[in-house]
């Protein structure tokens, strides 16, 4: 799945990404560090893994989109 990051805090490594609708998901350390980032930039379009539905969707992965 693909969405725009749109917060990021480099001390925590944890932020938030816009799904294509519009809707904010949290992403945590974890997630974050799985994907092999070392940095991100509000804008950025990203490809994210997520499980669960409704309020328990998390994102297990984040990580660049490539073409």
């Amino acid at each position: 799945m693909q969405a725009t990051a749109y917060t990021y805090d480099p001390e925590s490594r944890s932020g938030q990404v816009l799904l294509d609708d519009g809707t904010p998901l949290a992403f945590d350390s974890a997630a974050f560090d799985a994907g092999g980032l070392r940095l991100l930039r509000p804008g950025q379009r990203v490809r994210i893994e997520a499980e669960g539905a409704g309020p328990e969707r998390r994102i297990t992965l984040v990580t660049l989109q490539t073409f």
